[in-house]
């Protein structure tokens, strides 16, 4: 219960930190033209996001480990996701929920 509930409020802060701001032009007005490009990829980063802290709170680590993993991600977005996955060593921590080979 309250693991769904942290991974609540962290997707709740990761919505309302991905909200672009528009810019502002010298006279004060909205400037209409600017490109979606930061939205996009920022979306897909919030993504990945997500689904590191899926990963992370489904494995089998302790929970100080998946607390801190979490942080790093949510405080370091870009840098976080590629430390979670080049250095975490996530073979040996996955629950193995796939299916077991049949021996004959």
């Amino acid at each position: 219960m309250l693991l769904q509930s942290f991974l609540a409020l962290l997707l709740q802060l990761c919505l309302v930190s991905a909200a672009p701001a528009a810019p502002v032009s010298a006279q004060g007005h909205n400037t209409i033209g600017y490109g979606a490009g930061g939205g996009v990829v920022g979306f897909i980063v919030l993504v990945l996001d997500i689904i590191v802290f899926i990963e992370v709170l489904n494995s089998n680590r302790p929970v100080p480990n998946k607390v801190l993993w979490c942080l790093l991600v949510f405080f370091f977005p870009i840098v976080g996701m590629l430390i979670y996955y080049f250095f975490s060593n996530r073979a040996e921590h996955s629950r193995g929920g796939g299916y077991e080979a049949i021996t004959s």
